[in-house]
């Protein structure tokens, strides 16, 4: 059993990290930027964010590295970089927030497997095994591949993670759309697939990021533990995106999250954060709501 799962299996439930880029952008990175080359040209900001965190009291953070695979840096002119780029995110998380377990953030790649791409198994394999493995030489004892929306991608990063180091916890997320058949990925996996899916794959912890509000969440929950025993994390944004002259913003408030943190644990969660729009103030209220259920 490895660290992420030693402390849950001692707290029960852990509170994790907020939103990444909300507080990158609100310190002047921009859509021009790559996010991951700022753990180098900007490790102060960077660490700015790990820290923030950090105080806010949650016990799981992540790295600057969701955009780091070979894939997708290459189209920001960075492709030789993913060692780099990679092992400086894991520092900078793990030097700035010594109170937090790190997690190495994960992200999709951009690309499809075949036969809706042109990218096979081994090779996607081969692209996470490269970027996880820069982060686990830098000390990372956890991964997290999160904001999936094709299980064979997402099985493909926890392979990588599990064959570089069997010890390793891994978490996998999901995010998932509200349809009229339920909740789905845009590849239209449902959350009951990707639970067993996932877990038989090697995922230690499963859950769902982004593209919905908390309130959704308890959905997208209840249907995971329905159909698996493993932990599960929630990483929900602050409501939905709404178009304020011009700019995309979020308005879910610190109190409203943290009113519905209950109603998500009771709903299966064990790990509980935020995803877009979602700040410190967001998780230290959450970090208040948990400790007062764990009181």
């Amino acid at each position: 059993m490895g660290i992420l799962l030693d402390a849950l299996a001692t707290r029960k439930i852990l509170v994790s990290d907020g939103a990444w880029g909300t507080m990158l952008q609100a310190m002047g990175m921009t859509c021009d930027d790559c996010p991951e080359e700022w753990n180098v040209s900007h490790a102060d900001e960077v660490k700015s964010v790990a820290a923030a965190y950090d105080q806010a009291g949650s016990d799981l953070i992540l790295t600057d590295t969701f955009g780091g695979s070979s894939c997708k840096l290459k189209k920001m002119g960075y492709g030789d970089k993913v060692k780099e780029f990679n092992a400086a995110g894991a520092k900078n998380s793990l030097e700035a927030a010594p109170n937090a377990i790190i997690a190495g953030s994960v992200g999709p790649t951009g690309e499809f497997l075949e036969p809706y791409g042109e990218v096979t198994a081994e090779e996607m394999e081969a692209v996470f095994t490269e970027q996880i493995a820069a982060m686990l030489e830098a000390g990372l004892k956890v991964i997290c591949v999160e904001t999936m929306t094709a299980i064979e991608e997402a099985v493909c990063a926890i392979k990588a993670s599990k064959k570089l180091d069997p010890s390793v916890d891994v978490i996998c997320t999901m995010t998932f759309d509200a349809t009229s058949n339920g909740f789905r990925t845009m590849m239209g996996v449902d959350p009951a697939r990707a639970a067993v899916e996932l877990v038989e794959a090697g995922a230690d912890v499963v859950g769902s990021n982004c593209g919905n509000g908390i309130e959704n969440m308890i959905g997208i929950a209840k249907e995971l533990r329905a159909n698996t025993n493993v932990p599960i994390l929630i990483h929900a944004n602050a409501g939905m995106p709404v178009l304020k002259d011009g700019e995309t913003v979020f308005e879910q408030s610190p109190e409203d999250m943290s009113a519905k943190v209950k109603d998500v644990i009771d709903a299966g969660a064990n790990i509980i954060g935020g995803c877009c729009g979602t700040t410190p103030g967001h998780i230290s209220a959450m970090k208040a709501a948990v400790d007062e259920i764990l009181a």
